[in-house]
């Protein structure tokens, strides 16, 4: 469908509502005061520059006059350059008290976004499954009962926990249950939920491997405890020196930012720790599902359920704008998490029940199967145009997930770089964002599942400029 008018991506009539002052000083004829009202509202930045105004038939007949009035003062603005009127669309302001004129929407898009994004942790957004989605969404407001509009329930909808335990059984060999299953807005209110409810229990540390995903530190601050940072290796984190704190938050699949997978031998430590100290194993099952030269190795929780909690979201495969997320605890911390968080939220229904309709209906399993074909054409994509552009530099971490890291050959002043980058259109991220200790060697963490492409070479190309 085409516009006959390019209209502007705001339709809110944020000036319909406005307070006019008629009766100010100076008289004049009506349309003479209106229009003085009008131009001081728009001085005063009452109506800020694209404000849509009002149509001259609606104003009139809120103001009990004649359409003649509003369209003489609206043209007397027009003419004075306050306002902007182009035939089929809105009447707008055009001007601000600062001077700065409105900025076309494309611009203002080319201001804010890079031109190459190589920030990691982002799925290709171009390959939302828009059409399955809303196909999904109509599925549930057109069926559900209008019981399921009233108070969400704390844990989630009943449908979405069974629908998300079916398929961690089935997908990541997990040992989960309806009943064990919440419903959160992502693996950060997840994991701050179980903190919290960890330090309602006494515990007043927790180990996190280093480096780790920046927000994951943070959710266990923010409950009060301690964060006491464990070193990971080749084989993953280094379970013989978590010492004596009682819980641990790891990335056992696809290790952030460093891109390990938990060693077998590694595994079976971390369980037993778990059980010696009868501790808690906050396992964030992060991007599992890419896993590009095999089969995804299956959870830890299906070890050893009674001391592994399982945190997971749609963030990585579908997209972080859902929100929707979920853990599964162990039978003994469900209660205690509940009562740590009595106002916890939860995803809308709507949503939730979208999400099951389209894990129910195929759609997900198609949507990840697709994505892997496509991430892991991208991935080699990647490494081929490193090898062109940066012969002496190295890559590392499986061949999985959405990043890998690009350990920089050389003498690099890698935060002096990010800045350039950023300046010529290019989004990096330093390693050094994610430890507590500046890393041994210059290294980038190189996201590509937001990269278009036929963005791959040019992004590349640019950052060996750069070097």
């Amino acid at each position: 469908m085409l516009r006959s008018v390019s209209v502007p991506e705001s339709q809110t009539n944020l000036g319909w509502d406005v307070l006019l002052d008629l009766s100010g000083p100076g008289g004049g004829a009506r349309h003479e005061r209106l229009a003085r009202a009008l131009r001081a509202v728009i001085r005063d930045g009452v109506l800020p520059v694209g404000t849509a105004l009002p149509p001259s038939r609606k104003l009139a007949a809120d103001l009990g006059c004649s359409r003649w009035l509003v369209t003489q003062a609206y043209a007397q603005l027009v003419a004075e350059g306050y306002l902007e009127a182009r035939t089929g669309a809105a009447t707008r302001v055009s001007w601000s008290p600062e001077g700065h004129e409105r900025e076309p929407r494309a611009a203002r898009v080319a201001a804010s976004a890079p031109r190459y994004d190589l920030a990691p942790g982002v799925p290709d957004l171009r390959a939302f499954p828009r059409r399955r989605w809303a196909e999904a969404l109509r599925h549930a407001l057109t069926t559900m009962p209008h019981t399921d509009l009233g108070v969400p329930p704390r844990a989630g909808h009943p449908r979405l926990r069974a629908v998300l335990a079916e398929y961690l059984r089935r997908c990541r060999g997990a040992s989960a249950a309806p009943r064990d299953v919440t419903v959160t807005a992502g693996v950060t209110a997840g994991v701050t939920q179980v903190c919290r409810a960890l330090e309602a229990r006494g515990v007043t540390a927790v180990a996190v491997e280093d480096p780790c995903w920046g927000r994951t530190r943070d959710a266990v601050a923010a409950a009060g405890l301690a964060v006491v940072p464990v070193p990971v290796d080749e084989d993953g984190v280094r379970v013989d020196l978590l010492g004596g704190v009682r819980a641990v938050v790891v990335t056992p699949a696809h290790q952030f930012p460093t891109g390990t997978v938990l060693a077998p031998a590694r595994r079976a430590a971390l369980v037993a720790w778990a059980r010696d100290v009868d501790g808690l194993v906050l396992e964030d099952d992060y991007d599992a599902e890419f896993r590009y030269d095999r089969r995804p190795v299956g959870a830890v929780q299906g070890m050893a359920p009674g001391h592994v909690a399982l945190f997971g979201s749609v963030s990585k495969t579908l997209s972080p704008a859902l929100g929707i997320g979920w853990h599964v605890l162990p039978p003994a911390w469900a209660e205690a998490c509940r009562a740590a968080n009595p106002a916890a939220a939860t995803p809308p229904v709507v949503d939730q029940l979208a999400l099951a309709a389209f894990v129910e209906q195929g759609g997900y399993d198609r949507h990840l199967r697709a994505a892997r074909l496509r991430y892991r054409a991208r991935r080699d994509a990647v490494v081929a145009a490193l090898a062109e552009h940066l012969p002496d530099s190295r890559t590392t971490g499986v061949a999985a997930g959405l990043h890998l890291l690009l350990h920089l050959a050389g003498a690099v002043d890698t935060a002096a770089l990010v800045r350039r980058a950023e300046a010529r259109g290019l989004h990096l991220v330093d390693l050094a964002t994610y430890l507590d200790t500046p890393p041994e060697e210059p290294t980038l963490v190189l996201g590509y599942g937001d990269l278009a492409d036929n963005a791959v070479v040019p992004a590349i190309a640019l950052l060996a400029s750069l070097l």
